[in-house]
């Protein structure tokens, strides 16, 4: 629950300009409409309402999506990080918005040397100068959450000292508050946006980013890899220096090695690409599919070839988990289609997915067809892994069903594998990897021992439930003796029909108030007593404010 973000009312109230900003750019590319439906006009001023009603002619011929593209590109670094988060969501986000957002790329530059050594002073209350030999000025490499400086200790080790950007904590949770207010107010004002689970996707984000800014957390999952593949030559996770790191601070051990897509630089170490995207897609099925942990962001910048052959694994912010339940109905899935099996693999799909909707079996079970006929009958070391699996979230998006945030992860992890894969080698397939892999799970599904543990947690299981039985039922009883039993009922649609009744009804009483005002003063008038003007005049300017102010309510809300 901590990585969720948290109601908090008024929140456009509290940070006013942050969301006159956003209505402004909403306003701008041509979402007045939806500012409209979600009441966020009133946070724009009065003349840049009326002047920019209407975009430009050339954003006007832009698509939908290539709007929504720039929207995010011009609120700045952390709606550009969403946009890249929403790109990963297939089963919720149009394939036409994807392929607009997978174009967003940070472009932020690097905050000032002075800033850094600032905030190396602030974490360990020492200067760079007394805890580096040597401290580079000009980053390494800048994103929106931090940068990379080189440095050197006094035994001539060099490291790669990474460092958050000052105040970014609290641009992000301002922005992040008021990314859940307005996916709040979508799921409460525009009902066809449910469909895309506007919080759902604020709170993973929230999840996600806030992971990334805490470089303890990060340090903390560099140590747990280092330890699962300690016996394994083949990665190589850069140590981390605990003395000089802390949660803005991480200051970790610098790797030399050539980027993972450099074809000539790795044959120039003797190498074979094909080798090393063999012995890249091995060690990541192995994180996801023995270990259940994986690296979620293998992309080339995140990759590095060492000149032993190992591949060096960088940047660990974002990390995905994936259960020994979902492991296996993945698998089991890949098995459904290989034995052209379309009970199975419905089965497994309605189970793997979260339905948003009612599900029409039949339906779901012609689109498996035609899914499993597009693959049956090739072997399981020739799939090609990345088009399956995109084919898989398609099917969960067309019915309703949404995948989970891991899942979908490890799904975007693999497509990204397989194309580095590719361009390595040509011939490259994914599935020659992961054969072997779900050869040996499955064998290991039937040894004696873990049949013998899965039984008996089973147990432990059935007695808990058995055990809970009497209790929960004796507390019914009790309830029920002592008239306290209560039953809830959950009105679908409710909220707004009386949020509505109670609108109608104090227009009502404010129409009522005016023609009070107007009747008193007209009968004060009649007295013809020059005291009573003061009186009278007074009631019928303000019977006339709120007049005005009650037509110029009707009309903005554009019904009548």
């Amino acid at each position: 629950m901590a990585d969720r973000v948290q109601p908090y009312p008024l929140r456009f109230i509290r940070n006013v300009n942050r969301g006159r900003e956003i209505a402004t750019v909403l306003l701008n590319y041509g979402f007045g409409d939806v500012l409209e439906r979600l009441g966020l006009l009133k946070y724009l001023k009065w003349g840049r309402r009326v002047l920019m009603r209407s975009p430009d002619e050339e954003i006007e011929a832009l698509t939908t999506a290539a709007r929504i593209r720039l929207t995010f590109q011009d609120l700045g670094p952390t709606f550009v990080k969403f946009g890249q988060v929403l790109s990963t969501r297939p089963d919720l986000v149009p394939n036409d918005v994807i392929a607009e957002l997978k174009q967003l790329q940070e472009q932020v530059p690097p905050f000032s040397s002075e800033e850094s050594h600032a905030a190396v002073l602030r974490a360990f209350k020492k200067s760079t100068a007394e805890l580096y030999a040597s401290f580079e000025e000009t980053p390494l490499a800048a994103g929106s959450l931090g940068q990379v400086h080189c440095a050197t200790d006094f035994n001539g080790r060099k490291f790669a000292v990474k460092i958050r950007r000052p105040d970014v904590q609290n641009e992000i949770e301002r922005d992040l508050s008021l990314m859940l207010e307005i996916a709040q107010l979508l799921e409460n004002h525009i009902p066809e946006s449910k469909a895309f689970d506007p919080v759902g996707l604020v709170n993973h984000f929230s999840r996600t980013v806030r992971r990334e800014m805490n470089y303890q957390r990060e340090a903390r999952t560099m140590r747990e890899f280092k330890k699962l593949f300690e016996e394994d030559c083949r990665l190589i996770i850069p140590d981390v220096d605990e003395a000089r790191s802390c949660d803005t601070i991480l200051t970790m051990e610098f790797i030399e090695g050539v980027n993972v897509t450099d074809v000539d630089a790795i044959r120039a170490l003797g190498l074979s690409p094909s080798d090393v995207a063999t012995t890249g897609a091995d060690i990541f099925m192995k994180q996801a599919f023995e270990y259940g942990i994986f690296h979620g962001d293998p992309h080339p910048g995140n990759l590095r070839v060492h000149p032993s052959g190992a591949i060096i694994l960088l940047d660990y912010g974002m990390i995905g988990f994936l259960s020994e339940e979902k492991r296996d109905l993945l698998i089991d899935l890949l098995l459904a289609v290989t034995r052209n099996d379309v009970e199975s693999a419905v089965s497994i799909i309605l189970e793997l997915g979260q339905p948003t909707q009612e599900v029409e079996e039949h339906l779901l079970k012609a689109d498996v067809r035609d899914f499993i006929d597009a693959y049956y009958g090739v072997d399981l070391g020739k799939l090609n892994i990345g088009s399956l699996l995109n084919d898989f979230v398609t099917i969960l998006a067309n019915h309703g069903l949404r995948c989970p945030g891991d899942l979908i992860l490890l799904i975007r992890a693999i497509v990204t594998l397989d194309g580095i894969g590719r361009q390595l080698n040509p011939k490259f397939n994914l599935a020659n990897v992961l054969a072997p892999k779900i050869e040996t799970i499955v064998k290991k599904r039937y040894d004696p021992k873990r049949i013998a543990q899965r039984t008996i947690a089973d147990m432990k299981k059935l007695f808990l439930v058995a055990h809970n039985i009497p209790i929960h039922l004796g507390r019914t009883l009790q309830k029920v003796s002592q008239d306290d039993l209560k039953v809830q009922f959950e009105h679908k649609g409710l909220d707004r029909l009386i949020t509505e009744f109670d609108r109608s009804s104090n227009r009502i009483v404010v129409g009522v108030v005016i023609s009070s005002l107007v009747v008193a003063a007209a009968l004060i008038i009649r007295t013809t007593s020059q005291a009573s003007l003061w009186v009278a005049v007074p009631m019928f300017m303000t019977s006339g404010f709120l007049g005005l102010w009650l037509v110029w309510g009707i009309l903005r809300s554009g019904r009548l």
